[in-house]
Formats: C-alpha cells, sequence, structure tokens
C-alpha cells in the first residue's frame, strides 16, 4: 500500500523560508516521477513542480520559479520542497503526489496524493 505523508508547514511571514518533507512509502520509490501541487481557499489544486525519478529534471510552475527548490532522496524515500521568498499568495494546503503518466503538470496522471500539510504566510 502507497503512503504519502507531508510534513513541514506552519505559519510564516512574508519573505521567509520553509522546508517541506514528503515521506513515501509502499513502492519502488527511484521509479516514480514525484510532484508538489498545492489548494489555496477557494480555489482549485494547481501544479507546483515536479521530478523524475533519478531527481536529474524538474520542473516549476512559473509562479514559484526561482523561489522554489524540489529535491528528492531515494536511499531515504523522501522527497522535499524548500519555499523561500514566502508571499501571502503562496498560502496553501501542500500535497505531494506520485506520478505513474507521463504528463507533469496534469492531475489525473498523478495517482498517489498525500493527506497535505498547510502552508500559511502572513503579510
Amino acid at each position: 500500500q502507497v503512503q504519502l505523508l507531508e510534513s513541514g508547514g506552519g505559519l510564516v511571514q512574508a519573505g521567509g523560508s520553509r522546508r517541506l518533507s514528503c515521506a513515501a512509502s509502499g513502492l519502488t520509490f527511484r521509479n516514480y516521477g514525484l510532484g508538489w501541487f498545492r489548494q489555496a481557499p477557494g480555489k482549485e489544486r494547481e501544479f507546483v513542480a515536479a521530478i523524475s525519478g533519478s531527481g536529474g529534471n524538474t520542473d516549476y510552475a512559473d509562479s514559484v520559479k526561482g523561489r522554489f527548490t524540489i529535491s528528492r532522496d531515494n536511499a531515504k524515500m523522501m522527497m522535499y520542497l524548500q519555499v523561500n521568498s514566502l508571499k501571502p499568495e503562496d498560502t496553501a494546503v501542500y500535497y505531494c503526489a506520485v506520478r505513474y503518466g507521463s504528463r507533469l503538470y496534469d492531475q489525473s496522471d498523478y495517482t498517489y496524493w498525500g493527506q497535505g500539510t498547510q502552508v500559511t504566510v502572513s503579510s
């Protein structure tokens, strides 16, 4: 059974940083691409970042490029999202997900999801 557990969210002031973590179990971790998505209050869930199975390829939403960094540690079965220079509009629940399909930005290609971790950015 695949399980994903996010952590690291919290309340942070604008301009601050957090490191979000996603712990995975129940799968051959290195074989799958992973992604981070987020859902702000009253909005649809949106793509944030993605990383290939080896970690050699990454991609980001335009809104977070240069501020967020996705990474993974296959030996530990962990994925991370370093979020810097946070803005109030980054306030959202952040989800990690396992991609079984080929489309990085399409949520339907992600099969397993965590429960999410809340990041709240105060101005």
